[in-house]
C-alpha cells in the first residue's frame, strides 16, 4: 500500500479534497483497493460526527445531519448504483444480456426510485435510533465493512461485463483482504459485535449475485454497499434493543 493509492481511494470513493494523481492508469483503481476499509472507517467516522453533533439537539436532526453528510462526502456514488441496478433486476427476468442493457440506461426508472428512497429512509429511521444509544461508535465501522466487502465481492464473483468492476478486479491482494477482514472483526468484538453480522452478509451477496446474474458489475459492487450498510445497521439497532 503506498500514498498514491490512498490519494486514488479517496478520490474514487469521497468528495473529500486530495492532491492530483498525475499518469492515471487503469490499473490503478485495483492497486487502491487495499485502502478501501481505511477509507470507509474515515467516511465512517465523519458520518458518527454528524449524528453525535445534532443529536445534541434532538436524534431525528442527528439522524438527518448523519444521512447529508453520509450522501455528500460519498457523492451518493452507491446510490446511484443502486438505483440502476433495481431498474435493471426488475427488467432483466434473470437474463443477464437484458440485466446489462438496461444498466446502460442513463434515465432512472420507477424501481430505483423507489429504492433509492426507500434505503435513505431506512438509513434515516436507523440513524436516528443509533444516535441515542451507546452504539454510536459502531458507525463508524460500518462503512468500512461494507467497502471490505467489495474487496470480497470482487474476488469472489466474475465481472459480468467490461468496465470500473472489472478494472477493479485486477490486482486484489487476497490475503490484504484477510487481514483487513480480521483487523475489522477485531474492531467490531471490542466495539460492535452486531457487525459481525458482515461475515454472513457479504459472503450471502457473494453467493447471490452467482447464482442471480453469474456475475458482478460496478453497478452491483455499489448497490451491495449499500444493502451492506442497511443491513448491518439494522443488526446494530436491534442488538442495542435487546440491552435495553
Amino acid at each position: 500500500m503506498n500514498v498514491r493509492g490512498l490519494t486514488l481511494a479517496l478520490q474514487f470513493l469521497t468528495r473529500l479534497p486530495t492532491p492530483q494523481v498525475e499518469d492515471f492508469r487503469a490499473e490503478d483503481l485495483s492497486r487502491s483497493a487495499d485502502w478501501f476499509p481505511l477509507v470507509g472507517l474515515l467516511i465512517g467516522g465523519c458520518v458518527a460526527a454528524g449524528v453525535w453533533a445534532g443529536g445534541h439537539a434532538t436524534p431525528w436532526l442527528g439522524a438527518l445531519v448523519g444521512l447529508v453528510t453520509w450522501v455528500w462526502i460519498t457523492g451518493a456514488l452507491h446510490i446511484d448504483g443502486l438505483g440502476d441496478v433495481a431498474d435493471a433486476l426488475a427488467a432483466a427476468h434473470r437474463t443477464p444480456e437484458r440485466f446489462l442493457e438496461v444498466l446502460r440506461d442513463p434515465h432512472i426508472g420507477a424501481f430505483g426510485a423507489i429504492a433509492i428512497v426507500l434505503l435513505l429512509m431506512a438509513k434515516l429511521v436507523l440513524l436516528a435510533e443509533i444516535s441515542h444509544s451507546s452504539t454510536l461508535v459502531a458507525l463508524v465501522l460500518v462503512p468500512a465493512w461494507a467497502r471490505w466487502g467489495t474487496l470480497v465481492w470482487s474476488s469472489t464473483v466474475p465481472p459480468l461485463a467490461s468496465g470500473t468492476g472489472e478494472r477493479f478486479s485486477w490486482r486484489i491482494s487476497q490475503l490484504s483482504t484477510i487481514a483487513q477482514g480480521i483487523g475489522l472483526a477485531l474492531l467490531s468484538i471490542w466495539l460492535a459485535p452486531a457487525l459481525l453480522s458482515a461475515l454472513i452478509v457479504v459472503p450471502a451477496l457473494s453467493l447471490y449475485w452467482r447464482m442471480r446474474l453469474g456475475g458482478i458489475t460496478g453497478d452491483c459492487l455499489g448497490a451491495s454497499v449499500e444493502v451492506t450498510e442497511a443491513l448491518l445497521l439494522v443488526g446494530v439497532v436491534l442488538a442495542a434493543s435487546k440491552t435495553l
